[in-house]
């Protein structure tokens, strides 16, 4: 077996709507091809020896062990590497379900597809999944050391790639709210939103957070002094830097007991509490100042009592937790060691923030604390005796939090927000030490002793004991107080022939509206007027560009068939999603050999509309129109023909539609019959002679409509909309000249071709064709082309495009001249194949004919051709 490809689905495509998260493998059999299971000797036995829980895969049976009956009745192996896939994955901790193995046209080549939770993960479980079947083909078995090894290398690059605990709290949050987000390219920020509603968050720290109270946090003792100027309980503290310092800090807090801590420091690193002799007080410096960057030590007064956070979102209390240092508790019979070993041994206890708990690390600081207590690692405690690993409570060292929300006083709560305000955070962490929090302070002695900015989540929302708060919530809340949503309109535009222009059209139109519109096409990325990054810009990547744009109001995308297949949409729904038309373009690409199949792809636009959206198909094209079947929204229709049945059927239910009828454009819904303008005044209908591009306008002005736009802003965008090279480069770009004229239009299938064909054959004057077609696509594709040349032109250069796509020089102008000559062998015909030949020999063709004579190229570059074509001579007005 071979891998011949490896994709990564992002977004909404072509294998599923609601499951997003997908590998694609395509998957070469080779002498497996024709082999199935069943006729390999000992592959079931090795499988279900392998891997016994595929029993609980139950694949197309419906029940326990549906997928080992398949195996051992017989299927193929691109279906036993999609199931070992999800399974490898499943054992390492990520939960997947979906899969699908598909034959292409290409014998013995499958596509394998299967979910994933993270990317690299899965993209390693395709990999390890033929690994592990091929070694049960050849041996029999897979080694258990291997299989175990797979297993521990997923469960690594899942913990890697996982985002931190505080961070996933406030994601499950947004994502039961139905916000979308995105993980940013820098400082592992992540967005929540779109466009200009979006908001950040860096782990807890928010775009809310400001630089003077995030900074004043880190300055432990400026902190300190704040909130004693203001009245607020805290310890007695000073700082030095310097060792000779050190007794004359003791003596300034009042002497022993007293706690050393790195002025600069985070997560309990280089803190010890509880310090009552001198060379614990020595040992304890070189610890604050080897953990401080600026070797900067802070001595304050030890006051006793149990540790506590609270924390405070947007000035109200939210969660308070009561932390409790990492520790072990005797059983009489095991050593402290064991102990440790026993208390990792829990599944809640994981590295770093991988799980609820944090494994307990030994360590010199374990080692001394137990110094402290009179302990050492083989010391066996008696049963419930309790021995400290560590002197501060921070779960990121192993300790555990008890919530304590619902038992701390209301002068505490007063307290806690009150000193989030001064210090100037919006989530702010404040730990207090306290005998009984259910107490005011002042009355126990308790104090303030820190204040953190980015305070850890996971204490609140997945205590050690108490009750789970939901602190994500607040968050966003505060984000999102003053915006009724998290997202910006998205108009998706996808289908064969006029994408483009619609899409540009539609930007146009709500352009009218004094929003900020972001648009995406073959021609570039486009913030309003300006243009960001100029190219073929269609794909998810480019999308993300204008979602993840703070200044967007509006995004139009449009959405090629390529990006959809490769990678899948960039946005989990659209408000409005159009279907133009579905033509014989591309096929024989990516595993896409049917018109049928084509339809699927451009399906995906329509299936995305959310439900209070619209799909805007094409009632003319019945691909088009079958895809409202699916569609989770409301569907609107267009269509040329105003006596079409699905159109007449759709308004007797008082369906929304747009039609062109007696030379107008017109919009209908119920009642309501709009009348948007006569064809012959929206310039990029050709004054009325291109149907193709009424079509383009019907969309265009449906899908604003669906979206609130007033019908006066359409009718003004539709009249200001010029085809020329600022508004739609190469699309149906006439150029008018003293005697002739010259069209620019990139059509380069047959349904493109025709729809130009239309327009030209109206065309009073000679028309010369300058043609060609890409090398990638059919045989029969380019025949049609040279068919449809040949019943349009008057005379025809043939040209070829300088990338062959894997063509040999000459091989597509042969099939298109063959095409000619199957329609008309007598048309005037010359093959150029040098495109900028071509272009100048057409223009000094129509030249010499004059009397008002039209020339026509589809070019390769566009670009090229309009540079060549404004040199031929004076444009007219």
């Amino acid at each position: 077996m071979k891998i011949l490809k490896t994709s990564t689905l992002r977004g909404p495509n072509y294998w599923s709507i609601r499951r997003p998260k997908l590998i694609l493998i395509r998957l070469d059999l080779e002498d497996l091809a024709e082999k199935f299971s069943n006729e390999i000797p000992g592959f079931y036995e090795g499988l279900s020896q392998t891997l016994p829980s595929l029993v609980e895969h139950y694949c197309s049976r419906d029940h326990r062990g549906g997928f080992f009956e398949r195996v051992k009745e017989g299927t193929l192996m691109g279906h036993i590497i999609e199931h070992v896939a999800l399974e490898l994955q499943e054992l390492a901790g990520m939960p997947v379900g979906f899969g699908r193995t598909r034959s292409t046209s290409e014998f013995g080549v499958y596509n394998v597809v299967f979910e994933y939770i993270d990317e690299q993960a899965g993209r390693y479980a395709g990999r390890a999944a033929i690994r592990l079947c091929q070694s049960i083909i050849e041996t029999g078995s897979y080694p258990e050391e291997e299989l175990a090894q797979d297993i521990a290398d997923l469960a690594d690059l899942k913990a890697n790639g996982a985002l931190g605990p505080s961070t996933e709290t406030i994601i499950k949050e947004a994502e039961a709210r139905n916000i979308p987000w995105s993980l940013l390219s820098a400082r592992a920020m992540v967005q929540l939103g779109y466009g200009v509603n979006q908001r950040r968050i860096q782990a807890t720290l928010t775009q809310n957070s400001g630089i003077l109270g995030v900074e004043l946090a880190c300055d432990k003792e400026g902190t300190k002094t704040i909130l004693r100027n203001a009245g607020v309980p805290v310890p007695r503290g000073t700082v030095i830097q310097y060792l000779e310092d050190l007794e004359s800090g003791i003596t300034e807090v009042g002497g022993f007991p007293i706690v050393i801590k790195p002025l600069d420091g985070n997560h309990g690193r280089g803190i010890t509490i509880d310090i009552n002799s001198w060379v614990e007080a020595e040992e304890a410096y070189d610890l604050a100042s080897a953990a401080s960057k600026t070797k900067s030590v802070i001595i304050e007064r030890y006051y006793s009592g149990n540790d506590h956070r609270i924390l405070v979102v947007n000035g109200k209390l939210v969660a308070v937790a009561e932390r409790i240092p990492a520790h072990v508790i005797g059983d009489g019979r095991s050593t402290i060691e064991e102990l440790i070993e026993d208390t990792n041994n829990h599944p809640d206890r994981g590295d770093g923030h991988d799980n609820v708990l944090t494994k307990i690390i030994i360590d010199r600081t374990a080692s001394v604390v137990l110094q402290r207590q009179g302990f050492s690692l083989g010391t066996i405690l008696e049963k419930g005796e309790m021995a400290y690993l560590r002197a501060t409570a921070n779960l990121s060292t192993g300790g555990i939090a008890i919530d304590r929300t619902d038992e701390i006083h209301p002068e505490n709560i007063w307290i806690a927000e009150r000193v989030s305000k001064l210090i100037g955070l919006d989530i702010a962490g404040i730990d207090v030490v306290t005998k009984d929090i259910s107490k005011p302070l002042k009355e126990v002695d308790g104090v303030i002793v820190e204040v953190n900015a980015a305070p850890g989540f996971r204490m609140h929302a997945a205590p050690s004991r108490g009750l789970p708060r939901n602190v994500g919530a607040p968050v966003l809340d505060m984000l999102y107080a003053n915006t009724p949503s998290p997202r910006i309109p998205i108009i998706a535009i996808t289908g064969t022939n006029g994408k483009t222009t619609t899409t540009r059209l539609t930007a146009h139109i709500y352009r009218q509206t004094g929003q900020v519109v972001g648009y995406t096409t073959t021609d570039g990325i486009y913030l309003g007027e300006y243009l960001v990054e100029k190219g073929d810009n269609t794909g998810p990547l480019s999308a993300g560009v204008i979602l993840q744009d703070p200044t967007v109001e509006v995004a139009v995308l449009e959405c090629a068939r390529g990006g959809i297949l490769r990678s899948g949409l960039a946005f989990d729904s659209c408000d409005v999603g159009i279907v133009l038309n579905v033509a014989a373009d591309h096929l024989g690409l990516g595993d896409i050999d049917t018109i049928e199949q084509m339809a699927k792809v451009k399906a995906v636009v329509a299936e995305t509309v959310a439900p209070k959206g619209h799909a805007v198909l094409n009632a003319d094209d019945p691909l088009v129109a079958a895809m409202a079947a699916n569609v989770r929204g409301r569907v609107a229709y267009f269509s040329m023909d105003p006596n079409n049945e699905l159109i007449r059927e759709h308004l007797r239910r008082d369906g929304l539609v747009a039609i062109y009828e007696n030379e107008y454009l017109s919009i209908i819904e119920g009642e309501w019959n709009l009348k948007i303008e006569k064809a012959e005044n929206i310039p990029i209908t050709m004054a009325g002679k291109a149907p193709f591009m009424i079509a383009n306008a019907l969309a265009a002005s449906l899908a604003a409509f669906a979206q609130g736009v007033d019908i006066e802003l359409i009718r003004q965008g539709v009249r200001t909309f010029k085809p020329s090279v600022a508004q739609t480069p190469g699309r149906m770009n006439l150029f008018k000249f003293d005697g002739y004229n010259a069209l620019v239009d990139y059509a380069h299938n047959p349904a493109g071709y025709r729809a130009v064909g239309d327009f030209v054959k109206n065309w009073d004057g000679a028309k010369i064709g300058v043609v060609g077609g890409p090398g990638d696509r059919r045989n029969e594709d380019l025949i049609e082309l040279g068919q449809l040349a040949a019943s349009t032109f008057d005379y025809i250069i043939v040209k070829e495009d300088d990338d062959k796509r894997g063509r040999e020089h000459g091989e597509v102008a042969d099939l298109i001249v063959q095409g000619i000559n199957e329609v008309n062998s007598n048309v005037p015909m010359e093959v150029m194949l040098d495109e900028v030949k071509a272009i100048n020999h057409g223009l000094d063709e129509a030249k010499s004919r004059g009397n008002n004579a039209l020339m026509v190229v589809f070019p390769e570059s566009v670009t090229k051709a309009i540079e060549l074509i404004e040199a031929s001579g004076t444009p007219q007005e």
